[in-house]
């Protein structure tokens, strides 16, 4: 029996409903922001909305393109969300209390079961074999790996000092909680699956080059925001931000456009047989997992 799609795309839709709104209004009244968030970080807040702005038109097109057999597209859909998930998390965690603060807590509360349903859906659904050739698998492994090992020693070095005075930041502690906790974890995860060749690294790693590409892309556009704002941009900062979300976009599209989804693994599914999730094994018949 087929089932409906139509409920998680049903997330997907009412997340970018939500989104849209509150994005649009950020965009082009910022002055919703002050007061509740620090002058410096005023032009952050509005690249952020721009790209929100971005999602929330994207999630619709995305959830009335999705057919059965077009994981690609559920791949970007998974993108947008976890950036919405990231996104609103910020504005969520660190207590951005003006009239779309509840609009804020529903969409960070929708990407995340938007993300979890999805991820769930592919799973089920989709195809069973995925393949890479082995150079972009190791290439595309080292880039999610690199972030863990650049990122973990660099927030835990910021966060000692403040541990040893029991100072608390006013504003950006957000960040250690949803890098520490969610996106060096997933990072470091799909790294090692895609090193051994398995299918959720091989699959998922793309939405998660996505996800990290429209975040720092934001902060690029922050920095270019920020002579709008009368704050001084910051060149390091910039260039840094350009540079990896560049690097972000250019392993998750070499990722995504090399790796080969079998469609005849759904059907061995329906036949009672199983395929291993390995980049280069063939299919073993078998009882279904």
């Amino acid at each position: 029996m087929t089932r409906s799609r139509w409920p998680v795309r049903a997330l997907w839709l009412l997340t970018g409903a939500l989104t849209l709104p509150a994005a649009v209004t950020g965009l082009l009244f910022p002055e919703i922001y002050r007061g509740v968030v620090p002058a410096e970080l005023l032009p952050g807040a509005v690249s952020q909305d721009l790209m929100s702005a971005v999602a929330g038109i994207t999630l619709p097109v995305l959830a009335f393109a999705a057919r059965r057999g077009r994981t690609k597209v559920q791949l970007a859909a998974l993108g947008v969300l976890g950036y919405l998930f990231y996104a609103y998390g910020i504005y969520s965690i660190e207590r951005t209390y003006n009239g779309f603060y509840l609009v804020y807590l529903a969409v960070f509360a929708l990407s995340f079961w938007g993300m979890v349903f999805t991820a769930m859906e592919l799973r089920a659904d989709g195809p069973v074999r995925a393949r890479i050739p082995k150079g972009i698998r190791v290439l595309s492994a080292s880039g999610a790996l690199l972030q863990p090992l650049i990122f973990y020693p660099l927030w835990v070095a910021m966060l000692l000092p403040l541990m040893r005075t029991g100072e608390q930041i006013d504003s950006l502690y957000s960040v250690f909680v949803l890098d520490l906790c969610f996106i060096m974890p997933a990072f470091l995860i799909l790294a090692v699956q895609t090193f051994r060749g398995r299918w959720p690294g091989l699959v998922y790693l793309p939405a998660l080059y996505l996800l990290g590409f429209t975040l720092i892309f934001s902060l690029a556009l922050g920095e270019l925001f920020k002579p709008l704002f009368n704050v001084p941009v910051s060149v390091v900062s910039l260039w840094s931000s350009v540079l990896l979300s560049a690097l972000f976009l250019l392993l998750g599209g070499l990722h995504l456009w090399k790796l080969e989804l079998n469609p005849a693994g759904r059907g061995a599914r329906l036949h009672g047989t199983h395929q291993p999730d390995t980049a280069d094994a063939g299919a073993v018949p078998g009882p279904e997992r």
